[in-house]
């Protein structure tokens, strides 16, 4: 199973949209997809139509030790299952300050007998313990970026903070990837930075971007995405050749990552591991 978060920590980056079609885009090749809404203000759950439910039947109970994740009911939508967000998890933040709180959630999916060939996180802007969550329990990290000035910079800041990740937290964190979204090729401020990306990041950058659209613009009665009203859009195609390339990408990592030597597995002391300042002050 390929474990994904879609993290930056800049907002209006097309984050939410990005986790929705690309998860979309997986149910339409036939991948069997679980998004969780790690994200406390739950817009992914929101957009998707689906209401707040009760604490213990939303991810807020991934944070419980008494739940089990394969026991938590999840939504069908638009060619994903999801677990939706819940308010509680703003309320929660605060009492998971502990360096191991940052453990919940893969603890939860190790745990788990998930049949699905994707697990993908959506995450708040911002360093909580929640993305943090998100990150030490996944194998990739999916970063889209405005090319714009300051969601490039949030986007290398998301970028340092997975460094960090995998060298303290998750030596499994296995590629970290830049999606370029809202592309308007007319401004020339959009050339540049996807020229610095580019050169900077080289094969880190997917070739295929996504395009400003205005299918994808438009709001939409709940519980749908652009491939259910109009498939042939701009932006529906380019979500789908994005994910195609995505899942080539990451199928590729994973399949020389099981013909590697094995070796031993690294034991964490996230003990001795102190959270992020953001996120203890989030």
């Amino acid at each position: 199973m390929i474990v994904l978060s879609v993290c930056n920590h800049k907002g209006g980056t097309g984050k939410t949209t990005s986790a929705i079609h690309i998860a979309a885009a997986l149910g339409l090749s036939g991948c069997r997809t679980l998004v969780i809404d790690l994200d406390p203000q739950g817009f992914l759950t929101r957009t998707m139509g689906v209401e707040e439910p009760a604490p213990e039947t939303s991810v807020a109970a991934l944070f419980d030790l008494n739940v089990e994740l394969g026991r938590i009911p999840v939504r069908q939508v638009s060619g994903f299952d999801l677990l939706p967000s819940s308010s509680t998890l703003t309320k929660r933040m605060r009492d998971l300050n502990k360096p191991t709180d940052v453990l919940w959630v893969r603890e939860a999916i190790e745990q788990a007998e998930l049949d699905y060939d994707v697990l993908l996180f959506d995450t708040a802007a911002a360093v909580t313990v929640y993305s943090l969550n998100a990150m030490v329990a996944s194998q990739h990290i999916l970063i889209p970026v405005l090319p714009e000035y300051q969601a490039v910079v949030g986007s290398e800041q998301t970028y340092q903070t997975t460094n960090l990740v995998r060298e303290k937290l998750n030596p499994r964190l296995q590629s970290r990837t830049f999606l370029l979204t809202q592309v308007d090729a007319r401004k020339r401020i959009h050339r540049t930075y996807q020229q610095y990306l580019r050169e900077k990041y080289d094969d880190q950058v997917l070739e295929n971007v996504i395009r400003t659209s205005t299918a994808l613009a438009e709001s939409r009665e709940g519980g749908t995405t652009v491939f259910d009203h109009d498939s042939a859009a701009r932006g529906a195609r380019d979500y789908a050749n994005a994910t195609d390339e995505l899942l080539r990408r990451l199928r590729g990592i994973e399949s020389q990552e099981n013909t590697a030597a094995p070796v031993a597995d690294e034991t964490i002391e996230a003990e001795d591991v102190p959270l992020p300042k953001e996120a203890l002050d989030s």
